[in-house]
């Protein structure tokens, strides 16, 4: 847990540039919502968000890694992460998380939302609700603790409080900048005042994976798609944040994260 090697801090001007990519992954993902509706494949999503991604000047930090095939990940229903576009039509009271990423002169960003299809069940919506928020609270923690398990014990806490529900284990959060995927680990679960120091320059991607039931996974035969082993639906919501000498930045938040944050009572350390 927490990952090995050295954590890459960033400066002001690369920082920035991560805005960029952020802000890219942001509004990329505000069309997608937009576009998600019954009858609509996933592949045509991914389709779309190719377009949105080229036309504002970024490439995909998802098409081709590990040889993955799309430029988002759709997970319906019981599928957590990494869902590979495809054939799949969306139906009426669907669940879909949508994940992106983006890179702007060579720095990422990465970001993901849930997103209902139509009419969902109440309960679904309370699923996805409880997990933003729980990545919220991660986010909060990220300004006002001192380490990565203080991130950790934020989502945990929230999302305990909020009844019976399962924080998936298999899967973490990570640092991200010159690479999407970087040290460390940033778990969903976790005892306060652990693992790394959080200190200015630090740009991490916190992404809860929570589920109506257990917290368990398996990969199905394409090698990528994670689902429930007990078929439960998931939830699974994602910001690049960075910790500045002034407070907390959400890059992939449209306005920064800025009024969130203040209504947690976090300071904003955006530009």
């Amino acid at each position: 847990m927490f990952g090995r090697g050295r954590i890459e801090t960033k400066g002001v001007d690369e920082i920035a540039l991560m805005r960029q990519a952020g802000l890219v992954v942001a509004r990329t993902l505000q069309s997608l919502r937009d576009a998600v509706a019954p009858g609509v494949s996933t592949g045509d999503l991914d389709a779309f968000a190719h377009e949105r991604i080229r036309e504002q000047g970024a490439t995909s930090n998802f098409l081709g890694y590990h040889g993955f095939t799309g430029v988002i990940c759709t997970s319906v229903n019981d599928e957590v992460v990494h869902g590979i576009p495809g054939d799949r039509i969306l139906r009426e009271g669907d669940l879909i998380s949508i994940d992106c990423g983006a890179v702007v002169a060579g720095w990422h960003g990465d970001a993901a939302i849930t997103v209902p299809v139509g009419e969902v069940a109440p309960e679904m919506l309370e699923l996805s609700r409880v997990t933003e928020e729980s990545l919220w609270r991660g986010i909060a923690a990220m300004g006002t603790g001192s380490t990565v398990g203080d991130i950790s014990h934020a989502i945990e806490t929230y999302v305990d409080d909020q009844g019976e529900y399962g924080i998936v284990e298999g899967f973490t959060g990570h640092g991200i900048g010159t690479a999407m995927h970087l040290p460390p680990d940033v778990p969903n679960y976790g005892r306060p005042g652990r693992g790394p120091k959080l200190a200015p320059g630090v740009t991490l991607a916190i992404e809860p994976m929570v589920t109506l039931g257990t917290s368990q996974t398996r990969i199905l035969e394409d090698d990528w798609t994670a689902v429930t082993t007990d078929g439960s639906w998931a939830s699974h919501w994602e910001h690049t944040v960075a910790r500045t000498e002034t407070g907390v930045w959400v890059l992939t938040a449209e306005d920064g994260g800025a009024a969130k944050l203040a209504e947690l009572g976090v300071p904003f350390g955006g530009a």
